[in-house]
């Protein structure tokens, strides 16, 4: 299925290119939302949150940032390649398209914003005096692997929400419960141990984990996360492949 991807680059940047221009045409700022919107929820963020775990979390906007951005890309990632088939269901009707190009490019575009968002993020560590290591070269580990991830997850995703309407608001539902899952706010001490195993679970709060510690703490990423993450990223990944290749001639239909 993915054998000619290599032959779709034009389509691919056509596709990319289509959703940046049409999110910011009617919008007098533009682009320039991509900066404000994860700068702006920061503020917000850490003005409410910092009063209850700030003594316990040294650069509080730093940690949060870090772990909003990777949460944001997962949530509007997985979230438009989910909508992808739909949203370009007469285009499919008219013309041969792979319809995983759909599914691609919607994740490739939320990349082009979460790129974007590493500004911010450098920024805020530059304005807080937070210090710069060189760790943070590593920090491409986990977020290659969340990349895949999020590839596996928005290739079944898109076909179930295909068949099933309801797929995208039970979705919305359990985006919400990653995110507070995903210790984004708040330190994972002040979890009970019993619960601290639950969120050990969650691939996103072991992407979010690996890249802190890279960026934020200057270490390199527990190992044994890191092959949790990339076993996790993996096994979903090849299981949309196959869920994706088996639908995907069926797909058309159900649009």
């Amino acid at each position: 299925m993915f054998d000619t991807i290599s032959e779709k680059k034009f389509l691919l940047r056509q596709l990319v290119k289509r959703d940046l221009t049409s999110k910011y045409k009617d919008s007098v700022l533009g682009i320039l939302w991509s900066f404000f919107n994860p700068l702006l929820i920061m503020l917000v963020f850490t003005a409410i949150f910092s009063m209850l775990f700030g003594k316990n979390i040294e650069n509080f906007p730093v940690y949060f940032l870090s772990g909003r951005i990777i949460y944001d890309f997962y949530n509007s990632a997985t979230k438009g390649a989910m909508r992808s088939m739909k949203r370009n269901a007469s285009l499919l009707k008219k013309i041969y398209v792979p319809k995983y190009m759909f599914t691609i490019s919607a994740v490739c575009y939320e990349f082009v914003n979460f790129l974007i968002s590493f500004i911010i993020l450098f920024g805020v560590m530059l304005i807080t005096g937070a210090q710069f290591h060189l760790t943070s070269i590593f920090a491409v580990i986990p977020i290659l692997l969340l990349v895949i991830l999020i590839f596996g997850a928005g290739l079944i995703l898109a076909v179930c929400n295909t068949y099933f309407s309801d797929v995208g608001y039970l979705y919305d539902v359990f985006a919400l419960i990653l995110m507070y899952a995903s210790a984004l706010f708040y330190p994972i001490e002040i979890v009970p141990a019993k619960v601290q195993m639950i969120f050990t679970l969650n691939p996103l709060y072991s992407a979010i984990t690996c890249f802190r510690e890279c960026v934020v703490y200057g270490v390199l990423p527990n190992m044994s996360t890191l092959l949790y993450l990339a076993a996790f990223a993996f096994t979903l990944f090849g299981v949309g492949v196959l869920l994706f290749s088996i639908y995907e001639k069926k797909l058309a239909l159900e649009l």
